[in-house]
């Protein structure tokens, strides 16, 4: 089964796909095929939304969006596995990676689906007037992929209770609650550290100083648009 047959597999028939996880078959490559394929996904909505400043700035948006998604998940992988383990999870570590890769590749999906939205934006807009619309449409549909990628993951790890005095399934489950919210905070604060992806009127600039945070970004930005 190549990559793309993979990925539309997880598109089309998720409880299939989720149960070969369960019972750890073909791991490597479902892992291997959600990489190849959540990488130009992601790339590829990168390069759309980089394309609202300049060519430079789509290929280096086109580079750091994916870089963002994966470098998180490694971040956070670590804890989830280990707190599952502590609290009875038999699940390998393979198994806990193919789970949450599998929740980045529907994030990039969905990011998929709205990058001809997000390009009649980047063609009908101003560059210099709309900068604070256009990077707040953006934050809008990265939060609203970021919550289905999310609840995709809850749905897909929540542990089942296999008896009446299973005491650990809540909790994992609060295990796994906390894990995400820590997932987006991650997330979002690496963003604010690779930023710009947008690019802000003026010269290109690959990275920006460290200074602030994603919230104060956002919150500027809804003062300068209104």
């Amino acid at each position: 089964m190549n990559a793309v047959a993979i990925f539309i597999a997880l598109l089309k028939d998720r409880q299939t796909f989720l149960q070969e996880i369960h019972e750890g078959k073909r791991l490597s490559v479902k892992i291997s095929a959600l990489l190849i394929c959540s990488f130009c996904s992601f790339a590829t909505y990168g390069a759309i939304v980089g394309s609202f400043h300049s060519p430079l700035q789509a290929l280096s948006s086109g580079l750091k969006l994916p870089t963002l998604y994966l470098i998180t998940l490694l971040v956070c992988l670590p804890a989830l596995y280990v707190f599952n383990a502590l609290f009875g999870s038999r699940q390998t570590i393979a198994q806990h990676f193919t789970y949450v890769l599998s929740a980045a590749a529907v994030i990039a999906l969905l990011l998929v689906g709205f990058a001809p939205i997000t390009l009649f934006f980047v063609i009908t807009i101003s560059p210099v007037q709309d900068y604070s619309f256009y990077l707040l449409l953006n934050v809008v549909i990265f939060a609203m992929t970021g919550m289905f990628g999310v609840s995709f993951l809850y749905q897909a790890m929540r542990p089942v209770a296999q008896s009446e005095t299973d005491t650990n399934v809540q909790l994992r489950s609060t295990v796994l609650r906390f894990w995400l919210g820590l997932y987006g905070f991650v997330g979002s604060q690496l963003g604010w550290t690779l930023r710009p992806f947008f690019g802000s009127p003026g010269a290109f600039e690959l990275f920006r100083p460290r200074e602030g945070n994603f919230w104060t970004g956002v919150l500027d930005a809804i003062a300068n648009l209104m």
